[in-house]
């Protein structure tokens, strides 16, 4: 992979522009914003390839499930510029083996492999390159009406919890969880966000806490072990994450420490908001139980950008997801609608309307 130019920084905008320029589609390669060196710097780098996407993905280059499968989309289009089906097909377990969770993958994939099957060769560059542009915006579509349905569940003054990044450098648009805050904020219903470090590899402090700066909503960073004394001293009133990939049966699969989250919220009465699009639920896995769980490197654990934090040879785990019982969650918030109380039967409802 090569690196492209440094763009400026800019300021988040409304709910309706694209506020954060995490890829850009180039017709011939994708700039990737590298999410691993925010907020210090802001640095993109130019995948030409679907193995550089794969990289990229896998690197942590770009994360976030839905981010992910439109990076996914974007690497089939540039496997397509050759106008051969077969090099889409080579591409294609490539990119699926990039990272096991989020299902927004594997959906994304599914989908233009069937668009690479639709039409003929000569078609083919184009036909690819315009269903990533539309796979892309669809999500970013999402983001719009998930944040408006979302805020419409928060009271005026809410103090809320968030975990891990579920905003813009997440998604294609605002983000799930991050994009409910921002609509809630708009409308004057956010008081505070707390959004935890979110370790090992602190998503919360260097992005979550840098977008909400971004955007004027008042923010406290807490690290992932204060939640429990601020739910018990402080008011807080709901937690609010994304999600991973979520079962048939609405578990919810969210970066490691979201069951924590979801103990502690239930033991303080606190709701706890899932927020995440249609995309992101696994119909074919029937419970949290059955989804892969990715595990990472230790040394994400036991070092700190490459500067050791643990005694030399300390051995570590680095589970990089876990499930919520379906149990735990008051409510699933999708474009489709609000998942409520979240079960196998209102899942299937709210994912058949199509409206």
């Amino acid at each position: 992979m090569t690196k492209a130019t440094t763009p400026k920084r800019r300021k988040l905008v409304p709910l309706t522009d694209d506020p954060v320029r995490h890829i850009l589609w180039r017709g011939d390669r994708l700039d990737v914003l590298d999410q691993r060196l925010l907020p210090r710097r802001v640095h993109y780098v130019a995948c030409r390839t679907a193995a550089e996407v794969a990289q990229a993905t896998k690197d942590m280059v770009l994360r976030g499930a839905p981010l992910i499968g439109c990076a996914a989309a974007y690497g089939m289009a540039l496997a397509a510029r050759g106008g051969r089906l077969k090099g889409v097909l080579a591409a294609e377990p490539v990119l699926r083996r990039a990272r096991p969770t989020a299902v927004n993958l594997m959906h994304a994939l599914d989908h233009m492999l069937a668009v690479a099957k639709s039409g003929p060769e000569e078609t083919l560059s184009a036909r690819m390159a315009a269903a990533a542009v539309k796979y892309y915006r669809d999500d970013l579509a999402y983001n719009e009406t998930m944040a408006r349905l979302g805020a419409s569940l928060l009271k005026r003054g809410s103090r809320v919890i968030t975990h891990c990044n579920a905003g813009a450098l997440a998604t294609a648009g605002i983000g799930t969880a991050v994009g409910m805050i921002r609509a809630a904020h708009l409308d004057g219903k956010i008081e505070r966000v707390y959004p935890c470090e979110t370790r090992p590899y602190l998503q919360g402090a260097r992005l979550t806490l840098w977008e909400l700066m971004e955007a004027g909503i008042p923010a406290t960073l807490i690290t992932d072990n204060m939640a429990a004394h601020l739910m018990k001293t402080e008011r807080i009133d709901a937690v609010i994450v994304g999600s991973d990939r979520i079962a048939a049966n609405a578990d919810v699969c969210n970066k490691i420490g979201t069951y924590g989250l979801a103990i502690l919220a239930k033991h303080h009465g606190v709701p706890f908001f899932v927020v995440a699009p249609s995309t992101t639920v696994d119909l074919d896995t029937a419970t949290g139980a059955d989804i892969p769980i990715e595990e990472r490197s230790a040394a994400e654990v036991v070092e700190f950008f490459g500067v050791p934090i643990a005694p030399k040879g300390a051995e570590a785990r680095h589970f990089a997801f876990d499930v919520t019982p379906h149990e735990l969650v008051t409510a699933i918030v999708t474009e489709r609608g609000v998942v409520r109380p979240p079960n196998a039967a209102s899942l299937k409802k709210v994912l058949s309307n199509t409206k």
